[in-house]
This record gives structure tokens, sequence and C-alpha cells, in this order.
């Protein structure tokens, strides 16, 4: 089953998302900015450092900085636990702050679905998607589990031996994707055992430790790991093959099971942001995403460039909204 759900267009990541021309992005950012940051800017991580999200907020702090499209600096804070409501209670102190600045992923959707959180996207700003990639599945190198037909096996012949482990919270798309593995394997879901952690990284820590069996994360969470031969990425739910580091790991498609799991990561803001730090912000990520150094990034970590600007933003989450309700329906997560 294709579980990115809603997505009519063809198989790469972008058309899974909303489709933006850059020539119409650039006009959108090409007026100078009638506020800009005044003191030191934060970026809040809704995990500890070394994940996913912390990368993607150093690689842009870095960029940023070296471009000089900031004259101020930025502080990276990580405040992880509490799926993600640690991070974004502290963000919601800062109203109408463009100083303040989170990462974001699908978990900021589907914990209120889930009713884990009483916070949700609509309480938030949001300023911009960066970037979306797929869902990789990695086993210890050193177990018994060589393929995903080893992982399918196992799920089938004894569910409750295998524990799937991620960051940040239940039912993000992390694991959708371990859910819809069990479910077409034939496994009740509500038998797969999960383990959640403050960050991807500390999952991954978890696994090559020989803790935990399964990780289902983002590929590129692994990219810093991978020459420790700690690892072994038995698949990818992704339409076609990724490339660079991913070349030689096998679709789920191509060993049998219908599973395409896209994410996505974004920054946005606390609430009553002016228009005026919005054109900030669009203006300096939209250089950010024009730029070599972001698209050396893209390609090293094979993510896909689906960025939004902060006009299209709250539409592409309200539609997020609907796609994962759908899916943790489906599995029988949310009634």
């Amino acid at each position: 089953m294709d579980i990115s759900t809603g997505c009519n267009r063809s198989a790469r990541l972008r058309q899974c998302f909303i489709a933006v021309a850059m020539s119409g992005a650039s006009v959108a950012i090409a007026a100078t900015s009638a506020w800009k940051p005044e003191r030191t800017v934060e970026f809040v991580i809704p995990a500890t450092s070394g994940g996913g999200q912390d990368r993607t907020a150093r690689i842009i702090q870095k960029i940023l900085h070296d471009d000089a499209a900031l004259s101020v600096p930025i502080n990276i804070v990580n405040k992880g636990g509490g799926g993600g409501n640690i991070a974004y209670s502290y963000l919601q102190q800062f109203k109408g702050d463009g100083h303040y600045l989170a990462t974001a992923t699908p978990g900021l959707v589907t914990n209120s679905i889930l009713g884990t959180s009483v916070i949700n996207y609509a309480d938030f700003t949001p300023v911009g998607v960066l970037y979306s990639e797929y869902t990789g599945f990695a086993v210890n190198a050193d177990g018994p589990i060589k393929s995903g037909a080893d992982l399918v096996d196992r799920l089938r012949k004894d569910p409750e031996s295998v524990t799937f482990a991620f960051g940040t919270s239940r039912g993000n798309a992390n694991h959708i994707a371990a859910g819809y593995l069990a479910k077409l394997a034939g496994v009740d879901v509500k038998r797969v055992k999960v383990v959640v952690f403050k960050s991807s990284i500390e999952a991954v820590t978890a696994l090559m430790g020989g803790h935990v069996t399964v990780v289902p994360t983002p590929t590129s969470t692994y990219v810093p790991v991978l020459a420790s031969g700690k690892l072994r990425i038995v698949a990818v739910a992704s339409p076609t093959r990724q490339g660079g580091a991913f070349a030689q790991v096998p679709t789920w498609k191509e060993q049998g099971l219908d599973i395409v799991m896209p994410t996505f990561r974004m920054l946005i803001g606390p609430r009553d942001m002016t228009a005026a730090q919005l054109a900030f912000w669009d203006q300096a990520l939209g250089k950010l995403v024009r730029s070599p150094e972001w698209k050396k990034e893209l390609d090293e970590n094979d993510w896909d460039s689906t960025y939004l600007p902060s006009s299209r933003s709250r539409t592409f989450l309200g539609e997020q909204a609907q796609r994962y309700r759908t899916l943790l329906v489906e599995l029988g997560l949310v009634k």
C-alpha cells in the first residue's frame, strides 16, 4: 500500500507535496523586508542534539552565517522530550516575536490528532517548509536480520520479539511506517512494540548497542554513523531507489511491500508573527534554498527540495493534517 495518501502525481517525493516553482518563490521574496532581527535568534529543536532536526538547524545556521543573510548570531536550543511538547511550549512564550523559530516534523500534526498533546500546528506561525525525505529501516549489522524479508518473517513468526525504536513521539511518520510494515506483513498493528526516544539519533545509538531491533527514521539520520559499520539499512520506504550512500538499499516495493513514507521538515514561529517578520524570513530562507551550499546538502543527504514560503505553508500543514488523520485511522491508532 502506498501510504503517501492523496498523492496522484509521479514517484518523486516532491510530487507528494505541494509543487512550487522556484521562480514564483523568488518573486515572492524579492521585496526587502522592513524588519530584521535585532538580537540573537534562537532555533528551538524538539529533540536532543545529533538527530535529524538538530542537524538541519545547524546546517541552516552555518549557511545563513556564511552567506551573511543574518547580522546577528543564531543559537541552537535543544529541548527534547515530551513528544516535542517541551520545545513547543517554550516557543509559545514568545508570541509575535520573530527572533524565535523551531524545527517541526509531522509529529507537530500527529500529536494533536492522537490526543497526546493539546498543542497543534494552528498554535504557531508556519515560516517555511524546507525539504522532504523518506523513511529508512535499519537493523544492527551483527544481528540475524539481513534483509527486509528477514524482518517481515520475524514479525510474522513472533511480533513481540521485534522492537521498533524512533524519536520523538508516537503516531509520527516513523510510527506510521512501522505500522504499515506490520499491517502488510499480516500482523495486528497493536501488537507492534515501540520505544520512543528523545531524538532519532538516540534510537539509532540504542540499535547499534543491540538494545532494540529496528529503527525506522528519515535516511539522513543515518548519514553520520554509516561509516561505523554497525548498521544495516534493509529497506527504504520510497517509490524508487535513493542515491548516494543509499543507492544499494532496496525499496520496500522491490521486496514486495507497497510502503511509501515521505516526511517533511520545516520551520515554525510563535503565534502572531507579523507580515514584516515573515517577509524577512521568506527572504532569508529563499536565499538559503538557492545557495550552492544548501543544494550540496540536499544531494549528500538525499533530501528532496520541497521548499514552500510562509504564505503557502499554512495550507500545506492543513493538507498534511487531513492526510495523517486518514493514515492513523486506517492503522487503528485513531477512531
